[in-house]
């Protein structure tokens, strides 16, 4: 069951806690970088919903980990910018590192096998 998936759990954590932090960011990056990072995570989440379901998990989990790199991006980019307080990015990228390290695992499981 989907629920029971960690990864999952993550994504949607993840997917939470950032919507909460762009609905902070000033009026001129609404819709630009606050956008961006809520789509990435949406993606993100997307992605794993799709490879649960998925016969040949490979590519929706390539798309997963492409998602997940650009919300790392846009969430560096947020702090570096000053949209986002230390303590957030800590605990942001502590949840998308933890989910990296799932997605990799799960990835590894069904990577095409080397002859």
């Amino acid at each position: 069951m989907l629920k029971d998936l960690i990864v999952f759990q993550k994504a949607y954590e993840l997917l939470k806690w950032i919507h909460v932090i762009t609905g902070k960011f000033p009026k001129s990056e609404k819709f630009v970088l606050a956008a961006r990072t809520e789509n990435a995570a949406l993606d993100f989440l997307e992605a794993v919903i799709v490879a649960n379901e998925s016969v040949d998990k490979a590519a929706s989990l390539k798309k997963a980990a492409l998602a997940l790199e650009r919300l790392r991006i846009w969430l560096r980019l947020s702090f570096e910018l000053r949209y986002v307080a230390i303590k957030q990015y800590e605990y942001g990228a502590k949840i998308a590192d933890e989910a990296g390290r799932l997605l990799g695992g799960w990835n590894k499981r069904f990577a095409p096998k080397a002859q």
